[in-house]
């Protein structure tokens, strides 16, 4: 076998990447380590030189055939993670050393749970094994997995990483069958707030539309991208993506994507975009040209849920952050990563605030839980 490490995805054919990920046929649970996404983020120019973000994806061959991978990137900062490390880098940094580069299996700009060792099962103690023994040999800080699965989080806690918890907030389908069916699950006075919202958002004065596959157009996108730049502008202080990379998912990804649009007199004024997997949808960005009230949640949560009924999706995933999302049915759900520091006691320090913070996660998230929407009796009889 041959350990590699490639520059850009495109060294690697997208049917052997994709195979590793999604033996079989099918949509593929997570459509953002797919061979298609990744090389959008590169060829777009979203990642690469200058961005922080430069690809140094890990390779397992055998008599040239790709046995097992995992996307990498050694990262200039910490922005577009979403769990975050910058406290580790300021003691990093306090304490005399130099934090960057360090090395980050992750989908860049992507909050969400995804493979990262990818490939053999067998393979993947070595995948870490390896990713660990190139960080110490280029003198790096460490290496990290962020947005791991589970099962990749404890793999890698008995390979010497230290495993974080945090948390994000998911809406399940618990078997209502359409809409009407979720209100009936919650409490009457959030039953009543959400009917409210929903009122309220669709009196914006025009028409809310979902686009996937053909019916996404070029124009779709040039609007998307002004909403895409203020909202960027606003919460990061540039957007992460380039406008080359909208067009290139809807050259390679159409059917992986649905749009949610509000139009007004035929114009779209704000929109959500989502990303489909194999049970659920994923909900990434959000943007507008004007105001209007509640139109944020009917976008991206909401019609989300709709959708995901109609389909038969099981899951929505709405991005990072933000417990306003728990009164509207989304839920706590534990988010994994894995950190490894060349440093031994630094290491040992992190560990113990890990620690900590599991604890403080959990407990959090117990007591977030019990206050959620959900009724805890039969269906309250009151008028509405």
């Amino acid at each position: 076998m041959q350990i590699g490490v490639v520059d850009a995805i495109a060294e690697i054919a997208a049917e052997e990447w994709d195979a590793l990920m999604q033996p079989g046929p099918g949509r593929p649970r997570d459509p953002f380590t797919t061979h298609r996404f990744l090389s959008a983020l590169e060829r777009s120019g979203s990642v690469g030189a200058g961005t922080g973000w430069e690809a140094k994806h890990l390779t397992i061959r055998q008599d040239g055939r790709l046995l097992a991978a995992m996307p990498l990137y050694a990262k200039g900062h910490s922005q577009g993670e979403y769990i975050f490390d910058h406290a580790f880098a300021d003691a990093w940094r306090r304490s005399g050393g130099q934090y960057y580069p360090k090395l980050q299996s992750a989908v860049p700009f992507t909050p969400a749970t995804g493979p990262r060792l990818l490939g053999d099962p067998a393979l993947r103690p070595i995948l870490l094994r390896a990713l660990r023994q190139i960080t110490a040999d280029n003198g790096l800080s460490s290496a990290h997995l962020t947005f791991c699965t589970e099962d990749e989080a404890a793999l890698g806690a008995e390979e010497g990483f230290l495993h974080r918890v945090t948390q994000q907030f998911h809406w399940e389908d618990a078997g209502y069958g359409d809409f009407d069916g979720f209100l009936a699950a919650l409490s009457s006075r959030k039953r009543k707030t959400i009917r409210h919202e929903r009122r309220v958002a669709q009196a914006f004065g025009g028409e809310i539309v979902a686009l996937t596959g053909a019916a996404l157009q070029p124009e779709h996108w040039a609007a998307f991208w002004s909403f895409y730049q203020d909202t960027g502008s606003r919460k990061w202080g540039r957007p992460y993506l380039t406008r080359a990379f909208f067009d290139e998912i809807h050259r390679t990804m159409a059917d992986d994507i649905v749009l949610m649009l509000a139009l007004r007199q035929g114009r779209p004024v704000a929109g959500a975009l989502n990303f489909i997997g194999a049970d659920t949808l994923f909900g990434r960005y959000w943007g507008c040209v004007e105001d209007h009230p509640c139109l944020h949640f009917e976008l991206c949560y909401y019609q989300a849920i709709d959708w995901a009924l109609a389909r038969g999706l099981t899951r929505v995933e709405a991005g990072a952050q933000g417990e306003h999302k728990l009164a509207r049915g989304y839920l706590p759900a534990q988010v994994h990563s894995l950190h490894w520091f060349s440093d031994a006691r630094f290491q040992n320090a992190v560990d113990a605030y890990l620690q900590a913070e599991g604890r403080a996660v959990d407990e959090d998230m117990e007591i977030m839980t019990a206050c959620g929407p959900f009724r805890r009796g039969p269906p309250s009889e009151e008028a509405e």
